[in-house]
């Protein structure tokens, strides 16, 4: 407040000069005292006038870059003195009033805008990212249940699924069965107990009677519950557990991908994270990082590992597939191959649900009598089928076995395209190209 005062006081002291010497001169070249004593009443209002100006400037000077705001306290001053010269200065007086109008409208918007409260502006700080070797074992299982289920604390949301995709298939609380996959509530103090299953062999891949016998040739077997689980995950086809293996193939194939693979492609971090989670949600200490990722080391070779993907802006989406992939890019994303046969799909062989023919079997599933769905059509049937499985059940597979989360997990255009593949399908017939 002093140097605003002693500025408007300098700059007033330069305009009393100004107005003393016009005083001087009004005194000398006007005879007549009455226009004489009108004169010099005017002079004393300019002078109050632009002693209110320069103070007006000196605080708006101020305040305008600072962090007080009292800006609006200017434009109040500015205005007064127009309309107070208006009062005596007639001839200039529409045009002062005019003037008044406009500082009194950009005083009531200023006095507005900082009432509200205000933001500080400039740069966000520059947000450091860990490393996830300097993660600590929260963090890093926080990142875990991000990549299985999409967020931390969605664990128990229906429907939530990550990039590992992994709810699609395993369930992971006490009571919950899967179709395709064991439930893995438990699986830190399981994972010890199936190395000690024969079927197993541990020590000797060679002896397994699986589709795989190792990860790759020389990795061996798992010596312990924290390799075990990463060997299940890079070749879950070197042991599968009883009741959950490909039908017809006697539990010697598993249903799932090895998902350091396309489409899913998790990084050795990654599928650490996803582990420490698993021990830390059952209250278990984890192994540590270095202890995980070089037990992944052991069953993935290096020329496999996928790179660590650059975390996505916020909001970046969290669709399977966004529709500009092809379609058996699409379908491989949203683990349909592993269910089901589709033909001309290179992978999709699975056996859990129908094999998709639906250019030939939609239009008979429309006319089933047991049929209660809502699609008039067969691309509306086929839509249908894949937002809400539960509409139409085609037997002999048992209901609530296909996830009823694509209508949420694909976008609009990945969804057409399946259809559109799918409606050419026909039984007995070259399958489409893919586009």
């Amino acid at each position: 407040m002093g140097n605003l005062i002693a500025e408007a006081v300098s700059m007033g002291w330069m305009a009393l000069a100004i107005i003393a010497g016009l005083l001087v001169y009004f005194q000398v070249s006007i005879s007549d005292p009455a226009a004489k004593k009108r004169a010099v009443f005017k002079t004393f209002i300019g002078m109050v006038s632009c002693l209110l100006l320069f103070m007006a400037i000196a605080n708006y000077k101020t305040n305008f870059y600072g962090e007080s705001r009292l800006l609006p306290v200017s434009l109040v001053m500015i205005t007064v003195t127009t309309f107070v010269m208006a009062l005596y200065f007639t001839n200039l007086s529409a045009l002062l009033k005019i003037g008044g109008m406009m500082f009194f409208i950009a005083a009531f918007l200023s006095g507005y805008g900082n009432w509200l409260p205000q933001v500080e502006g400039g740069f966000p700080p520059v947000e450091e990212k860990k490393t996830w070797d300097s993660m600590t074992p929260e963090q890093l299982a926080d990142e875990g249940e991000k990549i299985i289920f999409g967020g931390v604390g969605k664990n128990k949301e229906q429907g939530a699924i990550g990039k590992g995709q992994c709810p699609l298939c395993h369930a992971f609380h006490a009571g919950m069965l899967g179709e395709r996959a064991p439930n893995l509530l438990g699986i830190p103090e399981r994972a010890g107990q199936i190395l000690e299953d024969p079927k197993y062999s541990k020590g000797d891949p060679s002896k397994r009677e699986y589709e795989q016998k190792e990860a790759f040739p020389g990795s061996g077997t798992a010596e312990s519950g924290l390799e075990y689980i990463a060997e299940s995950h890079a070749c879950p086809s070197c042991y599968v557990v009883a009741g959950y293996g490909v039908k017809g193939t006697n539990d010697k194939q598993s249903p799932m991908p090895a998902i350091h693979k396309p489409p899913i492609s998790l990084s050795l971090p990654e599928l650490a994270a996803v582990d420490i989670w698993l021990y830390s949600r059952e209250g278990r200490d984890a192994p540590s990082f270095e202890e995980i990722v070089k037990a992944y080391e052991k069953f993935i070779p290096e020329a496999d590992r996928p790179k660590q993907e650059e975390e996505k802006a916020a909001g970046a989406t969290s669709l399977m597939a966004d529709g500009t992939e092809p379609v058996d890019q699409i379908l491989a994303k949203a683990q349909c191959v592993a269910c089901h046969t589709i033909p001309g799909i290179p992978g999709a062989i699975g056996t859990i649900g129908p094999k998709l023919e639906e250019g030939t079997t939609a239009a008979l599933r429309l006319k089933d009598p047991e049929y209660k769905g809502t699609a008039k059509s067969a691309t509306e049937y086929i839509m249908e089928s894949i937002v809400d499985p539960s509409a139409f059940v085609v037997k002999p597979f048992p209901d609530n076995t296909m996830p009823k989360v694509f209508g949420q997990k694909l976008s609009a255009g990945a969804l057409k395209k399946i259809v559109d593949y799918l409606s050419q399908v026909k039984t007995g017939a070259p399958p489409p190209k893919i586009s």
